[in-house]
């Protein structure tokens, strides 16, 4: 069963942050990740409007889990915690 990948971002540093978006799409698409949406248009209808969205589906939360956790992510999300606001969650598909 498949799993989605699904992050809101608030981005403050721009340069520091594309160097995360680097390495976390290696790691992804490493990991068997698809990018669904990545930061298109977006309309906020309930909580905190966040900028930029990405959408990630993954064969399985498990390989979502293990892409997290993976060394080259963990490298790549240095720059994001140094570069943003995010919240992440990854839904298993029903």
């Amino acid at each position: 069963m498949g799993a989605f990948w699904i992050a809101h971002v608030h981005v403050t540093d721009e340069e520091t942050y594309g160097k995360y978006a680097r390495i976390a799409t290696e790691a992804i698409t490493d990991h068997g990740g698809v990018f669904l949406a990545r930061g298109g248009r977006h309309v906020q209808l309930e909580g905190r409007d966040r900028a930029r969205n990405v959408v990630a589906r993954f064969p399985s939360l498990e390989k979502a889990v293990e892409c997290y956790n993976s060394p080259q992510y963990q490298e790549a999300l240095k720059f994001a915690k140094a570069s943003a606001e995010r919240d992440l969650v990854v839904v298993e598909e029903v």
